[in-house]
Formats: C-alpha cells, sequence, structure tokens
C-alpha cells in the first residue's frame, strides 16, 4: 500500500492523500495511491495543494490505513508531548 501525505499549505497541519483532490488531517481517510502515486504527487504540488509531498509504504489495518515507519505514526498521531492535543491516540506509536 502507498500512502501518501504532506503538509497543508495554510495550516502546516500533515496531511494525508484522500483521493481525487482531497487531502485530509485523518490517516483513516487515506486511501492507497499505489503505482500512481509519483503521478498523484506531481500532480497536487503542482496545484498547490500540498507543500513538500511523500510516499510512504503502509498496509491496511482494522483501525485502516497504518504508516509501517514510526516516523510516520509519531506525525499521524500528533503531538507526543501533551496527548491531550493528539489527533488520533489510537494510532501506535510503538515501533513494531
Amino acid at each position: 500500500m502507498k500512502i501518501l501525505t504532506g503538509n497543508d499549505l495554510k495550516t502546516g497541519d500533515v496531511v494525508w492523500w484522500a483521493g481525487d483532490t482531497r487531502w485530509s488531517r485523518h490517516l483513516a481517510d487515506a486511501v492507497d495511491a499505489g503505482a500512481e502515486a509519483e503521478a498523484i504527487l506531481k500532480r497536487e504540488e503542482a496545484a498547490l495543494r500540498v507543500n513538500v509531498p511523500y510516499i510512504v509504504d503502509g498496509k491496511q489495518t482494522d483501525q485502516g490505513p497504518m504508516p509501517l515507519h514510526i516516523k510516520e505514526r509519531v506525525r499521524a498521531f500528533g503531538p507526543t508531548v501533551r496527548p491531550d492535543l493528539a489527533i488520533n491516540t489510537s494510532i501506535p506509536i510503538l515501533k513494531t
């Protein structure tokens, strides 16, 4: 599974590609970009919808899409020093 992520141009928030031209702050909304990932990134960056987009490997879980790398899980979780401000506390941020 190929998941696209980057940062929102206006807010700086971490965002995940949710299909078509939509980006979401919520990892659960992310969809598999598959073989089209590179082309989607170029199109979305050129359209100024997202800042510094890139591809991350992921897997589908019972909770939805999940990045394989700990860095991306931390980005999806939100601030780790203030869990009360987390975006989604169900995302495991432990190394697997």
